[in-house]
């Protein structure tokens, strides 16, 4: 399948120096000779490493006649609205504010203050009321990575 050949090629890539801090999140190919590759790097994704490491995949992809002669490659990162995946991810995101769904209960708000392999960490301000005043509380709440179905980062303006 053309997902493992992208795969594997992109893996080369990222041996070279200047493609070391990138890592693959996913790459989808769509019914009508779309393929797209969404790449993420600790550093920060530039539109010249996406426009270089697309160059890179079209020599392969033309050469060996994988997608045919017609077809759309987009190489990107995941951009904003786009779930998180890799634990690497989530660590590119600390101190972000993110919505976490679960696989039972209502979701959660609050800004991403640590994560690894097996859990995350968020903080989320409280209003307590006690009597007739409130006051702020902030709570740090461990969440298991296996409990969630969707992270996504919120923008705030």
């Amino acid at each position: 399948m053309i997902e493992q050949k992208i795969e594997s090629l992109l893996e080369q890539k990222f041996l070279e120096e200047e493609y070391q801090d990138c890592f693959l999140i996913e790459v989808k190919h769509h019914a009508n000779n779309k393929l797209e590759v969404f790449i993420e790097s600790d550093s920060g994704m530039t539109f010249e490493k996406c426009r270089k490491i697309s160059r890179y995949l079209e020599g392969f992809i033309d050469s060996e006649g994988w997608l045919g002669e017609k077809y759309i490659l987009e190489v990107s990162s995941p951009g904003v609205g786009r779930p998180l995946k890799l634990v690497r991810q989530y660590l590119l995101n600390l101190g972000r504010k993110v919505e976490v769904t679960f696989k039972e209960g209502k979701p959660k708000i609050g800004v991403l203050i640590a994560a690894d392999e097996k859990s995350i960490t968020l903080e989320e301000k409280v209003r307590i009321k006690e009597g007739k005043k409130k006051r702020t509380e902030i709570l740090q709440t461990v969440i298991p990575i296996e409990e969630i179905t969707k992270t996504v980062v919120k923008i705030s303006f």
